[in-house]
């Protein structure tokens, strides 16, 4: 069985189909690169001293991990020098990240959380990073509002899962591919070719301990799927709930499920919990090239026009009839 690398994927995805342009490819490699070494810092925990408090917030007010800050230093320093992008992103960051004058500037704009679902680190369960590469606008300066361009507009977008293995889950825009790492070469090696999310589930993602604050809609689909065989779906449903976006998605991508961060009222201010930016619109072109269905409960979460860097929405995906299942009781409601 032939053993194909990351690069060997991407390259023929640059020359035999004319997917992709080689600076794209030279980006996402370096991508993967920096992935590596976060992978190496996540596995080395307590030993490496990056475990606990940084004693820092992010621009969310959020306190920061000691492994926010290192994955997130390991992927400006990766991707600085390369003269493929003209800025970067980042969810621990309050504004854009300008490439060094010392370094040439290039077409396209990283975006990227560098460790999701940090406050799962100290106890060993599996987290993250997502990201996703934007063209700058032609012409355009390569501050805040270059960024704020829809997730239709993405040319790539991926995530690292950090659990008993390293994986890697890319698409180009055709497609979704995963990779392993394979730590003995330091080689990412083409696992699973052909990522599909079945149209139907029996197991469903959500924090249940915010069901008091929950849309009406989205109480009544939870009804449903606790009720089970007695239920109007007349079929058992499981739940999962891992915390950590990366994990919970990467199951629905594996075996199916759907996964949401609805809007609630636990904050008024907030209209969703997850970025728009960092999370939704990477995972929702992941997911909708792997067949399943992304919305926001009211609108595609590919279609929302950003406003704002670091703004929040509500996050229904994943097995596509589920998710339009949701999206038809916020319409009744």
């Amino acid at each position: 069985m032939r053993r194909v690398t990351l690069t060997q994927y991407l390259i023929e995805q640059q020359r035999e189909h004319q997917r992709i342009p080689v600076n794209l490819r030279l980006q996402i490699e370096v991508v993967a690169r920096a992935v590596k070494a976060i992978s190496v810092n996540v596995g080395k925990g307590a030993i490496a001293g990056v475990l606990g408090e940084a004693g820092t917030d992010n621009v969310q007010g959020e306190a920061q991990k000691q492994l926010d800050v290192v994955a997130n230093e390991i992927l400006l320093l990766s991707n600085e020098w390369g003269g493929h992008l003209a800025a970067m992103a980042s969810e621990e960051m309050p504004l854009p990240y300008a490439i060094p004058n010392r370094y040439p500037k290039g077409e396209y704009l990283l975006l990227f959380d560098p460790l999701d679902g940090s406050s799962n680190i100290d106890v060993n369960i599996s987290v993250g990073t997502i990201f996703s590469v934007l063209r700058c606008p032609e012409g355009a300066e390569a501050d805040e509002r270059a960024f704020l361009q829809p997730g239709t507009q993405q040319v790539a977008a991926g995530y690292a899962l950090y659990g008993p293995q390293t994986l890697l889950v890319l698409t180009v825009g055709d497609g979704v591919v995963g990779f392993t790492l394979d730590r003995e070469f330091g080689t990412w090696v083409l696992t699973n070719p052909d990522m599909r999310i079945p149209e139907d589930t029996r197991e469903y993602a959500i924090n249940a301990s915010n069901a008091r604050f929950w849309d009406p809609a989205i109480r009544r689909y939870i009804g449903e799927l606790v009720a089970g065989k007695e239920g109007p779906r007349g079929k058992d449903f499981n739940m999962r709930w891992v915390a950590s976006m990366v994990a919970d998605v990467h199951r629905l991508l594996t075996r199916g499920g759907i996964f949401m961060y609805p809007r609630d009222k636990r904050d008024p201010s907030k209209p969703g919990r997850l970025r728009l930016m960092y999370e939704a619109n990477p995972m929702s072109m992941i997911v909708e090239q792997a067949g399943g269905a992304a919305s926001t409960g009211y609108q595609r979460i590919l279609d929302v026009q950003p406003e704002q860097l670091h703004q929040r929405i509500p996050v229904v995906l994943g097995s596509r009839n589920e998710v339009e299942r949701v999206a038809q009781y916020y319409a009744e409601a």
